[in-house]
């Protein structure tokens, strides 16, 4: 699974630098929590702590990251049907050399695409959000997007389910020196995509929504058109995008730009900005167009019933969205906090306000799009034509 799909076969590959579990207790005064590694800096924890302590909170905190958003999710539906018993066995020793599986948490990372099904399977609980500080000042965008009905759909009467942290964008990368020395324009819009010269060249995403959804946005669509079939020529587009493609993967598809086996891919931003800094000739832009969007979010699992954890996780939600966090967090994690919004301001510091995929222009990100949940029939047509562009 991917980092935003069901439909898909792989993991995201996680480059940006790690997060060393915080060495906490695992008290009834301790807050757990379960996050998507490199999406928290250290640092950052290590302030809250500090805020903490200032505010003689005499509370612990257990940050403990995961590679994988879909462990994360499986972690949650474990934890629903976990007897009491389960969770004191987990209290344990772990045999030698073997994982043991992770305790209950006080809040736990979840991708946006997967909030949908957290709803349904009932994995998750509501968030007083309302009542933080920092809320009111978020961006309505990404309030509407945590804000669902208990089928987990988005609405405008619906409770919110989940805090958001961290964005990111599908984005284009290429090799510069490739285009300077054949004197191509650089990309700048996915109809670049099919360009003849980049015939064999590029690397693609192993993921209907992403491409199709990119497809659908060359032609002036939306990622989230619910009848594929209304649009007479996406079947003829995908299968000539098709014939630039030289390799799929949702896991690998930057090793073959770096190898400079291709000078083109189709990536997530938090793979693509890391290797930017070691490789000069990287370079990535989001497409004029707009582009596919993800979120980290916040979650509090269903079981998570102690008060004096809830109020801790809450100040910890209230804390990421602080302006001084958002700068931090969005600095060194690859991400964009949505505490920043989209606009350039002068406060802001130079290695953010000058990286337009950290900050694209407004009208740009206006114009991206959340991956919506699909109907039944929407996800069936979505795989009916992946496996005729496929073939």
């Amino acid at each position: 699974m991917d980092r935003r799909g069901f439909i898909t076969g792989a993991g995201t590959l996680l480059l940006s630098q790690g997060l060393v579990a915080c060495q906490g207790g695992s008290g009834q005064n301790t807050l757990n929590v379960r996050l998507l590694k490199s999406s928290i800096p250290q640092q950052l924890v290590g302030k809250f702590r500090q805020q903490l302590q200032q505010a003689q909170y005499s509370q612990d905190l257990d940050f403990v990251p995961e590679t994988q958003l879909k462990d994360l999710f499986t972690y949650l539906q474990t934890w629903k049907f976990e007897t009491g018993e389960e969770r004191q066995r987990k209290r344990g020793l772990p045999l030698p050399f073997v994982k043991s599986e992770p305790g209950q948490a006080d809040l736990i990372t979840l991708g946006d695409y997967w909030l949908t099904q957290a709803i349904q399977q009932q994995l998750i609980q509501p968030l007083e959000l309302s009542q933080l500080k920092h809320w009111p000042a978020l961006p309505s965008r990404w309030q509407d997007l945590v804000r669902r009905n208990d089928r987990g759909l988005p609405d405008p009467q619906g409770k919110l389910w989940g805090a958001p942290y961290r964005w990111g964008s599908t984005v284009i990368a290429y090799r510069k020196e490739k285009f300077a020395e054949n004197g191509w324009k650089v990309p700048t819009d996915w109809s670049d995509l099919w360009r003849s010269e980049l015939k064999g060249r590029i690397s693609l995403l192993d993921s209907p929504r992403e491409i199709i959804g990119l497809t659908l946005k060359k032609l002036g669509q939306s990622y989230n058109t619910p009848n594929l079939q209304s649009i007479a020529a996406l079947s003829g587009e995908l299968r000539a995008l098709h014939q630039q493609a030289k390799f799929y993967s949702s896991t690998a598809y930057l090793q073959p730009l770096l190898l400079k086996d291709t000078w083109v891919a189709v990536g997530w931003s938090t793979d693509i900005l890391p290797l930017m800094q070691s490789d000069q000739q990287l370079a990535a832009v989001i497409p004029q167009s707009g582009t596919a969007l993800w979120s980290d979010l916040w979650v509090r699992p269903v079981k998570a019933t102690s008060a004096l954890t809830q109020d801790l996780a809450m100040r910890w939600i209230d804390f990421c969205w602080q302006a001084q966090t958002a700068r931090d967090l969005s600095l060194l994690s690859g991400g964009t906090s949505p505490a920043i919004g989209t606009t350039a301001t002068t406060d802001l510091p130079p290695a953010l306000r000058e990286n337009p995929v950290l900050l694209p222009d407004p009208q740009v990100f206006d114009r991206s799009e959340f991956l919506s949940p699909l109907s039944d029939a929407t996800l069936n047509q979505y795989l009916a034509l992946w496996q005729e562009m496929r073939r």
